[in-house]
C-alpha cells in the first residue's frame, strides 16, 4: 500500500482510508460486530492505516466498534473521529451543532475511551458551528493538543475563509468535504486554499454513496432506514439522468481493465498528492476492489478525456442536507 502525507503535516497514512459510518449507521442497520471486526482487521492486514468514525456515528456504537477492533492493532493505525453535535447520552438522539469549547473537551474525553486509547490522532469538528466563532473551536482543540490528548486538528464542510480563520489559532491537518466525480463543489475555492495552506484533503463519500460503483440504476429499492432513500440525488428520475457518469466511468473501467469504482477512486487519487479518499464498506471483496485503485494508473490524457466528458454531464439532484457550509 502506498502512503500519502496529510499537506504540511508529519501526519503519513496510507493512499486510501477506511470509512467506517456504514458499519453502524446511515445505510440500513448496524452490521455485525464480528463481520465488521474481522473487515477492521483485514483492513490492517491489507496496508490501510487510515480509519475515520464519529462520535454520531450510531451514536457512539461505530467508535466503539472500531475502539475493540483496532485496540490490539493501535501503534499501526492512525484514527480520525469527530465532535460537533449535541448527542443525549441516555437516548443516544443526535441534537443540533454543538462546538462550544467545554463540549469539545466533553467529547474528547468521551472519545478517547470508546476508542480506548490515550490521543486522538486526527479531531475534525464535523460542521462548523455558526454559533461558535472558528476561532474559539481551534482554541479548544489547541488545548487538547497541548494536553496531548489530540494530535491533529480537522474540519469538515469547511468554507474556505473559516479554514483560513481556524489555520491561523491551531494548524489544520486535514479538511474533509465530500468530493467525487458527481460532486466538484471543493475545486473552486477548497482544494487551492488546502494547497496554499499545506493542509491535506480527505474526500468522503468518494464513490457517491455506492452510485459510481456502477450497481446502483433506476430500479433499485432503497429500505428506510437508509439515508439514500431520503436523498434528492437518489430518487429514481435523478439515478436515471445521472446514470451518464457511471457509464463515463464504466468506459474507462474497461480500457484500464478496472472497475468503475476503482476509476471513481483512481481520479480522485490523481488530482493531488496530499488527497486521501476514505471509501466506506462493509464487504471484504469491496475492500479489496477499493484497494485496488491505488494500483491504476490515469495518464494525463485520461483525466483531460473523463474532464472534458463530466463538463457535458449535469448532475441532477441535490446533496444530502446538513452539509451547509459557513463563513
Amino acid at each position: 500500500m502506498q502512503k500519502r502525507k496529510l499537506g504540511n503535516s508529519n501526519l503519513e497514512v496510507s493512499a486510501i482510508g477506511l470509512g467506517c459510518m456504514g458499519m453502524s449507521a446511515t445505510y440500513g442497520p448496524p452490521k455485525d460486530t464480528q463481520e465488521m471486526t474481522d473487515l477492521l482487521h483485514a483492513a490492517v492486514d491489507h496496508g490501510i492505516t487510515f480509519f475515520d468514525t464519529a462520535e454520531v456515528y450510531g451514536p457512539f456504537i461505530n467508535e466503539e466498534l472500531v475502539g475493540a477492533a483496532l485496540a490490539p492493532l493501535r501503534g499501526q493505525v492512525v484514527i480520525a473521529t469527530k465532535f460537533g453535535f449535541d448527542v443525549d447520552p441516555k437516548t443516544r438522539e443526535r441534537g443540533g451543532r454543538n462546538s462550544r469549547p467545554e463540549h469539545i473537551k466533553q467529547v474528547a474525553e468521551a472519545s478517547l475511551k470508546r476508542l480506548k486509547t490515550d490521543v486522538i490522532d486526527l479531531f475534525y469538528q464535523h460542521r462548523v458551528d455558526p454559533n461558535v466563532p472558528i476561532e474559539e473551536v481551534a482554541g479548544a482543540v489547541k488545548d487538547l493538543i497541548a494536553e496531548g490528548k489530540v494530535k491533529h486538528f480537522g474540519l469538515s464542510e469547511a468554507a474556505a475563509q473559516t479554514i483560513r480563520r481556524a489555520h491561523a489559532v491551531q494548524a489544520v491537518t486535514a479538511v474533509q468535504s465530500e468530493y467525487s466525480l458527481w460532486v466538484r463543489d471543493p475545486e473552486p475555492e477548497i482544494l487551492p486554499t488546502c494547497e496554499e495552506l499545506g493542509i491535506g484533503f480527505v474526500p468522503w463519500s468518494p464513490l457517491g454513496s455506492g452510485f459510481l460503483t456502477g450497481k446502483i440504476n433506476a430500479d433499485n429499492q432503497f429500505d428506510s432506514s437508509d439515508l439514500r432513500s431520503h436523498m434528492p440525488r437518489f430518487t429514481p428520475e435523478a439515478r436515471k439522468a445521472n446514470q451518464p457518469v457511471v457509464d463515463l466511468l464504466d468506459a474507462i473501467a474497461q480500457r484500464k481493465q478496472a472497475t468503475p469504482a476503482q476509476i471513481a477512486i483512481a481520479w480522485l487519487l490523481a488530482q493531488k498528492p496530499w488527497i486521501v479518499p476514505i471509501p466506506g464498506t462493509t464487504k471484504l471483496h469491496r475492500l479489496d476492489e477499493n484497494i485496488g485503485a491505488v494500483s491504476v494508473e490515469l495518464t494525463p490524457d485520461d483525466l483531460r478525456d473523463i474532464d472534458a466528458a463530466t463538463s457535458k454531464i449535469q448532475v441532477q439532484g441535490a446533496r444530502a442536507v446538513g452539509n451547509e457550509q459557513y463563513d
